[in-house]
């Protein structure tokens, strides 16, 4: 019996092991695998035009602090707080009595010292015809001649005495110095006010155009000076500049560059930049954090790259993946200069014609042979760069 159960199992195991050859010869080798497949961009130099993005705040193109020039008693405020006045227009009125009384006064003053001139005069010139024949003595004229420059000195002082009056009652009502928007009134109808005071009754600000005012580093300044003299950057001179607002719109209207500071501030390291933009809707207000786009120059020959064609080795130092000759891949330390949009402005480490891998670059190591296929993404080869805000300083 053991005998028949031990032929049974070496039946069953040798039908067990056809069975599976055969299956096993039945499963379809697997095909020889090729060299991974990228997607490459062909380096070209193309014009690129430099800006840099600089924080800065607006201010005022005109202040006017608005301060009485006489004493008085305000009587009539005639504008609104927050709104806009012209040059010129009455703001306050103090009251004109006690000057116009002081004008009046003068006036009559200067009115006797006219009258008596004539008197005087035709005296002085009657006594010189009598002196010249001897009829008089020289110390008649002489005291005519005298009393009658006294009485011209008294007119012109008198004069100046009423001139003083009218400037006093003219400075009654309180005009507006510039036009602008006029703040709060810091008094009502029925104050006292005091001749150039400390504390200004309101202030006028002009807002259209508005000033920018922009910090740049000296660092950046040299950067830019050294490109220039090297002929990396050119600048046609234009001083246009624009902006993007605190909620990271851009401002619709154009500014202009109108100077840079000749002194550096040693608390900061930076000079400043002033700009000038156009206001007329007072979208812009003073103290408004703001983005000023300031554009450096122009590279004629800039080589501008997919961000996602730029790895970082361990250390974090860009790089790039090239395809070079025999389709083996190298890998290229770069030097980058700053984003522009979705693109990295690469200055060194490229040449023109290089192939840089773009897509697939989990698929490699340095020296495998690749198949490169060209890049067609929205910012493939001979596409332009996309059009964003630039950030600054070296990457």
């Amino acid at each position: 019996m053991k005998t028949e159960s031990r032929i049974r199992c070496l039946i069953t195991a040798a039908i067990l092991g056809v069975i599976f050859v055969t299956v096993g010869c039945g499963r379809p080798e697997p095909p020889p695998q090729g060299p991974p497949e990228v997607a490459v961009m062909t380096v070209r130099a193309e014009r690129a035009v430099l800006t840099t993005e600089l924080p800065g705040r607006t201010t005022p193109y005109r202040v006017a602090e608005i301060r009485p020039q006489v004493n008085g008693v305000i009587l009539k405020r005639a504008f609104r707080e927050g709104s806009d006045v012209k040059a010129g227009s009455i703001l306050y009125q103090i009251d004109p009595a006690p000057y116009q009384a002081a004008f009046d006064q003068a006036q009559a003053s200067y009115a006797m010292a006219e009258a008596n001139i004539p008197s005087t005069r035709a005296r002085a010139e009657r006594l010189k015809g009598l002196v010249t024949i001897h009829a008089v003595g020289q110390q008649d004229y002489d005291d005519a001649a005298a009393v009658l420059q006294a009485a011209e000195a008294g007119a012109a002082a008198a004069k100046a005495a009423m001139e003083n009056a009218r400037i006093n009652l003219d400075y009654t009502p309180i005009k507006a110095p510039i036009s602008g928007r006029i703040g709060r009134s810091s008094v009502t109808e029925g104050a006292l006010v005091m001749a150039y005071q400390p504390v200004a009754l309101a202030t006028i600000q002009q807002l259209d155009p508005i000033y920018v005012d922009v910090p740049q580093s000296t660092t950046d300044l040299l950067r830019l000076q050294r490109h220039l003299q090297n002929k990396r950057l050119n600048h046609d001179g234009t001083n246009k500049v624009g902006l993007i607002l605190e909620d990271g719109s851009p401002y619709p209207l154009e500014g202009t560059l109108q100077f840079r500071d000749v002194t550096v501030d040693p608390t900061t390291g930076s000079i400043t930049l002033r700009m000038v933009f156009p206001n007329p809707d007072h979208i812009l207000l003073p103290g408004m954090f703001v983005g000023a786009i300031v554009e450096e120059g122009v590279n004629e020959e800039a080589f501008l790259v997919p961000q996602q064609g730029v790895a970082r080795d361990p250390k974090g130092n860009p790089i790039g993946w090239i395809v070079g000759p025999g389709e083996s891949v190298e890998q290229r330390a770069l030097e980058l200069d700053r984003a522009m949009g979705d693109k990295w402005l690469v200055t060194k480490g490229l040449a023109v014609g290089d192939r840089l891998i773009v897509e697939g670059l989990q698929k490699i190591r340095p020296g495998d042979t690749v198949k490169a296929v060209p890049f067609t993404g929205p910012a493939g080869d001979g596409a332009p760069a996309s059009p964003g805000r630039p950030s600054t300083g070296t990457r």
